[in-house]
């Protein structure tokens, strides 16, 4: 599919999604990679990619998937919805980074350095209309783009072999979600420069690349809604917020 650049250089920003589903989900366990396993009657992979594709303000989403995925086009020939909203893009790293990398960089002929990216996890099924329209409007005119995020509420340790060695102060301190939305030329240099330096392990998030270029990310807060199914218990937190929806 392909999205053509405008000629006009004045038009107005588009947004396009960019989700790395190229894991295979080890923590969480199972027969087959987490992105496609069952969560509340759905492939958990298509939560994430009917909101962004029934969004109007998101021009396109593109998934990044590794070169071997057997399961992508079997998921997708079940999805009619999504036909002309998505592309696949088949060059997945062997890290959550690699993998946003390598699709920014399959993606430069169809997005404009001044579009925005909102780079998403595959294993984020309970991101809403709600949720992304909070975002965009947040973050459209900021001059760095940012993510969404919750305060920290819980009372936190720091341990070691099972003992506490300290309480770490909660004030001023978020726990990052997905999206988080930078200008694609911003985040395609941070994660550029990054790997240049040496410091791809260093890189948590994709906030924390940009962060590295001496700049500040803004924080939009989220929503316990919007977790990361990443352990068992996950499924079911998960499940609960997705059966309460419907």
């Amino acid at each position: 599919m392909s999205v053509p650049l405008s000629q006009n250089t004045a038009r107005p920003a588009r947004h396009f999604a960019l989700i790395p589903a190229a894991g295979v989900g080890a923590r969480l366990g199972g027969a087959i990679p987490k992105q496609y396993m069952p969560l509340a009657g759905k492939p958990m992979l298509q939560y994430a990619l009917d909101t962004f594709a029934g969004n109007a303000s998101v021009a396109h989403t593109f998934v990044v998937v590794s070169a071997a995925d057997g399961y992508i086009d079997d998921f997708l020939a079940a999805q009619p919805q999504l036909a002309g909203k998505l592309t696949v893009v088949r060059h997945g790293g062997e890290t959550r980074q690699e993998s946003v990398r390598n699709g920014l960089l399959a993606i430069r002929a169809q997005v404009g350095d001044d579009d925005w990216i909102l780079v998403h996890d595959a294993a984020r099924p309970g991101l809403n209309d709600a949720l992304l329209d909070k975002l965009i409007a947040a973050l459209h005119d900021d001059d760095v783009g940012g993510l969404l995020a919750l305060p920290i509420v819980d009372t936190l340790k720091r341990g070691k072999a099972s003992r506490v060695q300290e309480t770490v102060p909660r004030n001023d301190l978020w726990a990052a979600q997905t999206p988080q939305m930078f200008r694609y030329a911003l985040l395609q240099r941070a994660l550029d420069e990054a790997q240049e330096q040496g410091r791809v392990g260093d890189i948590t998030d994709d906030a924390s690349a940009v962060e590295m270029l001496g700049l500040q990310p803004k924080l939009v807060e989220g929503s316990p809604r919007n977790v990361k199914v990443t352990l068992a218990h996950d499924v079911a937190l998960a499940e609960l917020f997705l059966r309460g929806q419907e």
